[in-house]
């Protein structure tokens, strides 16, 4: 058991390894196989692996996905045709179908990868040794799957997260070519003056139906439903041209509709006399003028409209590269609270996350919300939550309260992890509609953007404490003790290690079953952590060995520690058990290699063992003394 577990954490280690080292390196999800590849054949002795990725419900082999081919569509693996095959596992043997594909032939398991709730990402073929028999069969089996899951599933979603950077990338070189080709005041100008050009003696109009992309000091006349005239209106909605006797205007009226491709902008109206009849050619050139000026004006619509959008995915772009580097949640909140305050200018932040079942504000937050009068809009968002997933848009607060509120215009949008609300943000401002619609939609892209970095965050902080934690004692692991052990010898300038050993552990476990043993492991680990605090660290060597190792400490003191110890265990443990334990000190005058440490401090535990149990015996270079 003790080596299944330990072959466990040699693969974490290895998936962690490779994919922090390659986070910035690869450039599609088929260059991580490679890694994944090395590391089982080093601890399961998998000479013969494939990964099929998912990609619309087929299975492409990985090395194929950098330049998919109609042919090698034709051959790969349906999913529909293997789903079944994991009904309730996600390990199983290998079916027919693929089994008669010659590069499959020699395959005998393979192994689903699915999170909860979403797609496939892929299927791992092995040829299956004793090894990896023996380990996928453990207690450990599925973890190593569930670990290996989520990493390729953090891999996936970040490789998307940088194909949509690309993609705004490219978006906004189009966008700031098309800004250095744009003049509205020429446009419209233009507009006029080939409508006056072609009839000098008629008043010409420029009807828009709004004016908000408009910057131009040409007369521009706003289009309104209640005042314009039957045929003008008609004009607009129908997009054809149309002609009218005003009587009670002494003129004859041609309404020429500005469209472009997507909607009608306005009208271009040419006011002639009662007399006057329009050809069929000047009505086709007035026509065909009044569409040219609404292509053009579309285009400077589309153009201030995108000179925005521009910017709000510069903020995106900006904001999914930030977070994505390595910093941790606190940096990121504060960097996104400074990317909050920048763009929709609220008067307050905040930043919530779910501890157990209650929302709990950040640092990142303002000092509002530590507040009670914070605590109103926390209360608001966090019953809105509990209902939906929907992000909330308040335009006036004071509608929806009988008490008084100082903050009037709300969003917050929800933190999502998994499909679950792992937290939320607010902002707040005190005028009434503040906050545009626009704004809305931003904060929403802006937050699930974010809602994925701050994910993956804390996927690896959960990652890398499975790796430097034991499961069972929650002690530190042997691989994190030894850094910490070899940093101290090179920054401290003292130190203390102590090796410990459970007396008659074997006897405990064939006396009282493994679970009892378990939990002594437990009540030991919790003692030490107790008595140590924060002056050094506890680790679990390995079976019933544990080790204390505390930096910066003289050996009188250290002796006291490892006497406490000894002393304290029989009296934290049910049913009782005694400890032996080997000390060694170290100081300026005498600082010995790193690996030598470990040696003599073992040495110091095999003197107490031999010497009667229940005591510690001290290392002190020279010789061992005994201490009971």
């Amino acid at each position: 058991m003790t080596d299944h577990l330990q072959t466990l954490k040699y693969i974490k280690s290895d998936v962690l390894s490779f994919w922090v080292s390659s986070k910035e390196e690869q450039a599609g999800f088929n260059e991580y196989f490679y890694p994944l590849k090395q590391c089982l054949k080093k601890h399961l002795q998998i000479a013969n692996a494939a990964f099929l990725s998912f990609e619309g419900n087929s299975l492409i082999p990985v090395e194929e996905m950098a330049a998919l081919t109609i042919e090698t569509k034709l051959n790969a693996v349906s999913w529909l045709m293997i789903e079944a095959s994991f009904y309730q596992q996600k390990v199983v043997k290998i079916p027919y179908i693929l089994k008669e594909k010659e590069a499959y032939a020699m395959m005998t398991d393979m192994v689903l990868f699915q999170a909860d709730g979403k797609n496939p990402i892929g299927v791992l073929l092995v040829e299956a040794t004793d090894a990896w028999t023996d380990f996928m069969s453990s207690d450990y089996g599925d973890e190593c799957v569930e670990t290996l899951t989520k990493v390729l599933q953090m891999i996936r979603e970040n490789l998307e997260v940088k194909v949509n950077e690309d993609q705004y990338r490219k978006l906004y070189n189009m966008t700031d070519l098309f800004h250095s080709t744009m003049d509205i005041d020429l446009i419209l100008e233009n507009v006029l003056k080939n409508i006056k050009d072609n009839f000098p003696e008629f008043n010409v109009e420029l009807i828009l139906s709004n004016d908000q992309d408009r910057h131009t000091t040409i007369e521009i006349k706003l289009f309104d439903y209640l005042s314009e005239r039957p045929a003008t209106i008609e004009a607009f909605v129908s997009g054809e041209l149309t002609t009218e006797l005003a009587g009670d205007l002494n003129c004859r009226l041609l309404n020429a509709p500005i469209k472009g491709r997507q909607a009608i902008y306005g009208i271009l109206q040419v006011s002639a006399p009662t007399t006057y009849l329009f050809s069929t050619t000047e009505k086709d050139f007035v026509r065909m003028l009044a569409q040219a000026s609404g292509n053009a004006l579309e285009n400077a619509k589309l153009y201030h409209q995108s000179h925005r959008l521009v910017s709000d995915l510069q903020l995106i772009n900006e904001t999914s590269h930030r977070l994505n580097m390595r910093i941790d949640i606190h940096e990121m909140l504060l960097f996104l609270q400074k990317q909050l305050m920048k763009s929709f200018q609220p008067m307050e932040v905040c930043f919530a996350f779910k501890n157990n079942e209650t929302f709990e504000v950040t640092g990142a937050s303002t000092a509002l919300f530590n507040s009670q009068e914070g605590i109103t809009y926390i209360k608001h968002v966090e019953q809105h939550f509990e209902h939906t997933n929907d992000p909330l848009f308040i335009a006036d607060f004071s509608r929806l309260t009988p008490s008084q509120t100082e903050y009037r215009s709300i969003m917050a949008i929800p933190i999502l992890m998994e499909e679950k609300i792992n937290g939320f943000s607010i902002v707040l401002h005190k005028e009434p509609y503040f906050f545009s619609f626009d704004s809305f939609k931003l904060m929403q892209s802006l937050i699930h953007h974010s809602s994925l970095a701050i994910a993956n965050s804390i996927l690896r902080n959960q990652l890398q404490e499975m790796v430097d934690l034991d499961h069972l004692t929650k002690l530190y692991a042997r691989s994190y003790l030894d850094q910490y052990v070899e940093k101290s010898l090179k920054n401290d300038k003292s130190g203390m290690f102590l090796l410990i050993d459970i007396d008659n552990f074997k006897r405990v476990n064939d006396t009282y079953g493994h679970q009892i043993g378990d939990k002594i492991l437990i009540q030991i680990a919790v003692q030490l952590k107790e008595t140590i605090g924060t002056r050094g660290i506890c680790a679990r060597w390995g079976g019933e060995e544990m080790s204390v190792y505390v930096p910066n400490i003289n050996e009188k003191d250290a002796i006291e520690l490892a006497a406490t110890i000894v002393a304290v265990i029989p009296k934290a443990t049910d049913p009782k058990v005694t400890i032996s334990a080997g000390l060694i000190t170290w100081d300026e005058q005498y600082r010995p290699a790193f690996q030598s440490v470990f040696l003599h401090a073992d040495t110091a535990l095999y003197q107490a063992k031999n010497s009667g149990k229940n005591r510690f015996c001290i290392h002190d270079r020279e010789s061992v003394k005994t201490n009971v």
